[in-house]
């Protein structure tokens, strides 16, 4: 199941893997292939009423990418995310 492949990721647990399956997103290949930047706007346009925290998507994301949890990933590459995000 595409959920369990996801929640064997660093900062993904259940509430997330539902989320980013909701978008598309299955797999760890999936959430590479599109970035941890486009997996959050992807869910924010899903939910455009809901407010999104950086630290639960962006940074949770980044992290799970980069097998860190996400308050680790530091603070130049928080930076960087935030910046795409606009």
């Amino acid at each position: 199941m595409a959920t369990n492949q996801l929640m064997q990721l660093k900062n993904i647990g259940q509430k997330l893997a539902n989320r980013l399956n909701e978008v598309g997103i299955f797999t760890e290949a999936d959430l590479r292939r599109l970035g941890a930047v486009e997996a959050h706007r992807l869910i924010k346009s899903r939910y455009p009423d809901e407010t999104l925290p950086v630290c639960y998507y962006l940074y949770s994301f980044e992290g799970a990418l980069s097998n860190l949890h996400w308050n680790a990933i530091g603070e130049a590459r928080k930076k960087q995310l935030k910046s795409q995000l606009q």
